[in-house]
């Protein structure tokens, strides 16, 4: 068998998409690589073997020679190590890749491997995601506020009844705009939420505390939560989200002055999971709008969802490992309801 090129991994590491590094720690030199990390980074093993991970690195970028050093000492310590890096490649193209170190255990001191993928797509995507969020959680919102006092001041201002409709029509359309905003925000905490902020609760209280909060702002409506067996489910501020815009849906489009909600919690007959169930006699929430939250249906100027409440419902549930179905009531009414993973009781619960 042909020997292997100097500084280069055997031949079967060529094969990987992963690009590889074998560092000594010592002096952050580069020792051995593999076919993806020279492509990678635009250089021969050779000429990498001989660089400073400065020459390497992005001038412009906070993360320097000396702070990749420190991290391959501590990755030799036995600390393993995980971060962005934007790199210089042989071209001039700087290109963001996430870097994993650790200890390279094949018996030889102070050496650190390397595996380093190439994020920039997706950096880039996150990047504009961040935008996106924060575009649709503050211009939206303040853009909104402002309509809502401008009509405020056309309200006070005259006593026509076309224009007053008008205003009050505005109005409302800008207070739902504010609404959208909230929306969202709740949105990206389920998104990006972890699961060290979760608790395990048991579900009849998580949803009567929820409830205890909406019932001021719906001094009218009855909300009634039966719970059929005790059961416990591993929850975050999502849960909460989830299950308010499923009540707010039901107590706020009522077309009776004291609507009824029902919440009932059980086991699901056919999975076990836990069912959270709200119930209403309120018209049927449309079809248009339940089949929006299925992302492959195809959407179009006149077929599309007017809010995103159900979103929310739907991302923050899911969020959770859970699912979310709707089915309509005779003669009238609409089912919501969660299913979430069962979870047992902690033992140091009381």
């Amino acid at each position: 068998m042909a020997a292997e090129p100097r500084g280069r991994f055997p031949s079967e590491y060529d094969a990987l998409s992963l690009a590889i590094a074998l560092y000594d720690a010592e002096d952050a030199t580069i020792e051995r690589t593999n076919d993806r990390f020279e492509s990678l980074f635009g250089y021969a093993t050779d000429e990498l073997r001989e660089m400073p991970p400065g020459r390497y690195t992005a001038n412009t970028y906070r993360f320097s020679e000396a702070d990749f050093a420190e991290r391959l000492r501590d990755a030799a310590r036995g600390e393993p190590q995980r971060f962005p890096w934007r790199i210089k490649r042989a071209d001039g193209e700087l290109t963001w890749v996430r870097v994993s170190l650790s200890t390279w255990s094949r018996g030889r001191d102070e050496h650190v491997l390397a595996e380093v993928r190439d994020v920039t797509d997706h950096y880039a995507a996150s990047r504009r995601e961040t935008l996106f969020w924060r575009v649709l959680r503050h211009n939206l919102r303040n853009e909104a506020n402002k309509l809502v006092g401008y009509s405020g001041e056309v309200l006070r201002e005259t006593e026509r009844d076309a224009v007053r409709d008008a205003a009050e029509k505005a109005r409302s359309t800008a207070l739902d705009l504010g609404t959208v905003a909230t929306s969202v925000k709740e949105i990206q905490q389920a998104a990006v939420q972890s699961e060290t902020y979760r608790s395990y609760r048991p579900a009849g209280d998580a949803v009567r505390d929820v409830v205890a909060v909406l019932e001021p702002t719906y001094p009218d409506a009855e909300f009634v939560v039966e719970e059929r067996r005790p059961m416990w489910v591993h929850v975050d501020a999502a849960f909460d989200h989830a299950l308010r815009h499923a009540l707010e849906n039901a107590a706020r489009h009522a077309d009776e002055p004291d609507p009824t909600v029902e919440v009932t919690v059980h086991p699901s007959p056919n999975t076990g999971r836990v069912e959270i169930r709200v119930a209403d006699t309120n018209p049927y929430i449309p079809r248009v709008e339940i089949d929006a939250l299925d992302a492959f249906s195809e959407l179009t100027s006149t077929r599309h969802g007017t809010g995103v409440g159900l979103f929310v419902m739907k991302w923050c549930i899911e969020s959770l490992g859970g699912e979310l179905t709707f089915e309509r009531r005779e003669p009238r009414g609409n089912r919501v309801r969660f299913y979430l993973p069962p979870r047992d009781r902690p033992t140091d619960a009381t």
